[in-house]
C-alpha cells in the first residue's frame, strides 16, 4: 500500500470520455487523447492492499492488481508492466473491452466506490508499449513440435503467443481476410482502434507465430488432414452461432443479424470500403436485444446518422443498487450507462432503451421492406407478451443482438473431427481441455455414428483441445483469454510431459456466484 489513507482522501475520478458531439463526429476511441496521468496515479493510490484482494477472484485471469496499483501509484511503469503482463497476454484489449468485474469485487466496493481498476490496467498497457515495455518474446530454443490453432480471436491469439514462447512451432488459421476474429470485425473501433490488435500481431510474428488467413478449416483444409500434419490442435473458433427471432415478418428486408452490421461498418473503418453496405443514416433503428453487442450496435447507428434509434430489452429494467441475491463480491446485474447510451442521452435526449418489451411482429410494405415493428410488454419471468399492451413503432432498419448459442453445430469441421456437444450445446472437452469426439462407423446401411467417446484423436495423430468459448459458450474477453492460456498450458503438458505454463482456470470454472 503506498498510502494507507488514499482510498480516504481521493475520491473515484474515471479517465473522462470526450465530449458526445465531438466523439460522434468520428471513429476513434471515446477517451482518445484524454490525458490518463498523473489522474491513474493517484487513482491507484486508492487501492487498500487487501489481505485478501476480492478483485483476483473477479478477474479469471487472477489479475496481480495491487501489485500493479502500487507500482502505477510511483510511477514504475516498467515493474507495472512486468506485473499486468505475468497473468495477461493482452491487457490493452481488457483494458478497453472488459466490464471490470473485478471493480465490481474490490473490497471498497463494500460501502464505497471501487479503485478504477480498468482505467489503471489500460493507462499501464499503453505506458508499456510507449516506454519499450513490450518487446518480443521469442523462445530460446525450439521444441520441435508444431501446434495448429484454429481461431484467431483472443482465445486463439493467447493459447498461440503462449505455445509460441514455450518453444513449440505454431500457425495460426482464420478463415476471415485479416486476423483477430470478433476483435477484429465485431468490436467498433470507437471501443477498441485496431491499431492495438495491429501491434500485438506484429509481435506475435516477431516471436515465432505464424498466420493463415483466408483459410476455412473445414471447408478449405480438412481438419482430420490438421490433425496428422501437427502434433497438437487448439480449436477457438468462438461462439459465433447466433440467436434468431422467429416472428412474422422476419423475412422482410431491411431486418440484419447485428454481426453482420457491425462487420460491414467495421470494413468501412479497415479501408475496405468508402460506405457500408447497410448504413443507418437517416433510418429509424431498431436495435432488439439489450446485451454489449446492441450497445456497439447503438454507438454504431449513432456515428452514421440514423434518425432515431431505440433498443429493445425483453427484460426489466434493473435497480441502481445491488440485489440481495447477488452480494458482493458478485457481479451484480444493476442499471448500467454504456459510453453509447451516454450518446444517445446527449443526442436525443433520453435512453433510447425500451425495458420489459417482447416483439410480436414486423411488418413491412409493398416492396417487401420493414416499417414497423409491433410490440407488448413482457410479464416479468415468463418474458410472454401482456394482453392488450400492443403497440407499434417505426423501424426501417432493424438489427438483432440476441446473443449467440454456442459455436456453429452443423458444420465440416465438427464432422471431420467428430466434436461432441456438451449439455450446453458447446464443444465437449475433458477436465485437461481435450475434445471429447465420436468415431464414426460405416455399416452396411450406410454411414451411422459409433457411441463410443474418444478423448483423442486416432494413434498418430496430434491431441485435440477446446479453447474460448468454443467451450464455454459466449463470455467475456477476460474469460477468453484466461482459457486460452490453459488450454495452452494443457497442450503444452501433452506435448512435453509437463508445463511450467499458467492455467488461470479449469474448463468448467465459472464466475463468482452467490
Amino acid at each position: 500500500m503506498t498510502d494507507p489513507y488514499g482510498f480516504l482522501r481521493t475520491p473515484r475520478r474515471p479517465v473522462p470520455a470526450r465530449p458526445v458531439q465531438e466523439r460522434l463526429t468520428d471513429w476513434s476511441e471515446v477517451c482518445a487523447g484524454q490525458a490518463r496521468l498523473p489522474l491513474v496515479s493517484e487513482q491507484a493510490g486508492r487501492c487498500m492492499d487487501c489481505g485478501l484482494p476480492f478483485c483476483h477472484s473477479g478477474c479469471p485471469l487472477g489479475n496481480l492488481i495491487p501489485e500493479w496499483n502500487a507500482y502505477a501509484r510511483k510511477g514504475d511503469w516498467g515493474a507495472a508492466a512486468e506485473r499486468l503482463h505475468a497473468t495477461n497476454n493482452f491487457p490493452e484489449f481488457t483494458g478497453r473491452l472488459c466490464p471490470a468485474p473485478c471493480e465490481d469485487a474490490c473490497v471498497l466496493t463494500i460501502n464505497a466506490d471501487p479503485v478504477t481498476i480498468k482505467n489503471v490496467e489500460q493507462a499501464i498497457a499503453d505506458q508499456s508499449w510507449a516506454r519499450g515495455y513490450a518487446p518480443p518474446q521469442p523462445p530460446e530454443r525450439l521444441s520441435g513440435k508444431t501446434v495448429a490453432v484454429v481461431g484467431s480471436g483472443p482465445a486463439g491469439l493467447a493459447a498461440a503467443q503462449q505455445l509460441t514462447r514455450a518453444g513449440h512451432t505454431v500457425a495460426v488459421y482464420e478463415r476471415a481476410d485479416r486476423i483477430g476474429g470478433l476483435l477484429r470485425y465485431g468490436i467498433p473501433a470507437f471501443k477498441m482502434e485496431k491499431r492495438h490488435l495491429d501491434r500485438r500481431i506484429d509481435q506475435m510474428r516477431a516471436e515465432g507465430t505464424k498466420f493463415r488467413t483466408g483459410v476455412d478449416v473445414g471447408g478449405d483444409l480438412d481438419a482430420a488432414e490438421l490433425t496428422e500434419r501437427y502434433d497438437a490442435v487448439v480449436i477457438a473458433v468462438g461462439a459465433t452461432g447466433r440467436r434468431e427471432l422467429s416472428v412474422p415478418g422476419r423475412e422482410l428486408y431491411g431486418i440484419h443479424q447485428a454481426m453482420d452490421y457491425l462487420t460491414l461498418a467495421n470494413r468501412v473503418a479497415e479501408g475496405d470500403r468508402d460506405v457500408p453496405a447497410v448504413s443507418a443514416e437517416g433510418r429509424h433503428v431498431v436495435i432488439i436485444g439489450g446485451g454489449d453487442t446492441g450497445s456497439d450496435c447503438l454507438g454504431t447507428v449513432l456515428r452514421q446518422g440514423a434518425a432515431s434509434v431505440v433498443q429493445v430489452d425483453i427484460n426489466p429494467e434493473p435497480g441502481a443498487a445491488r440485489r440481495e441475491t447477488e452480494p458482493w463480491p458478485v457481479y451484480p446485474k444493476v442499471y448500467r450507462v454504456s459510453h453509447a447510451h451516454e450518446e444517445a442521452r446527449g443526442r436525443d435526449g433520453g435512453d433510447p432503451r425500451m425495458f420489459s418489451s417482447a416483439t410480436l411482429s414486423f411488418e413491412g410494405d409493398r416492396s417487401g421492406r420493414v416499417r414497423a415493428l409491433c410490440l407488448a410488454e413482457a410479464e416479468p419471468g415468463s418474458r410472454r407478451p401482456r394482453l392488450e399492451t400492443e403497440h407499434v413503432i417505426p423501424a426501417d432498419l432493424v438489427l438483432l443482438a440476441l446473443g449467440f448459442f454456442g459455436p456453429e453445430r452443423d458444420t465440416a469441421l465438427v464432422r471431420q473431427l467428430g466434436l461432441m456437444l456438451d449439455g450446453r450445446g458447446n464443444f465437449a472437452r475433458d477436465a485437461t481441455f481435450a475434445a471429447e469426439t465420436a468415431e464414426t462407423a460405416e455399416t452396411a446401411e450406410g454411414a451411422k455414428q459409433a457411441g463410443r467417446v474418444r478423448r483423442a484423436a486416432r494413434a498418430g495423430t496430434g491431441r485435440v483441445f477446446i479453447a474460448g468459448d468454443a467451450g464455454r459458450g459466449q463470455s467475456l474477453v477476460v474469460w477468453a483469454i484466461a482459457e486460452g492460456r490453459s488450454a495452452a498450458a494443457a497442450a503444452d503438458r501433452c506435448l512435453s510431459g509437463s508445463t511450467v505454463l499458467p492455467a488461470p482456470v479449469g474448463p468448467h470454472d465459472g464466475p463468482l456466484v452467490a
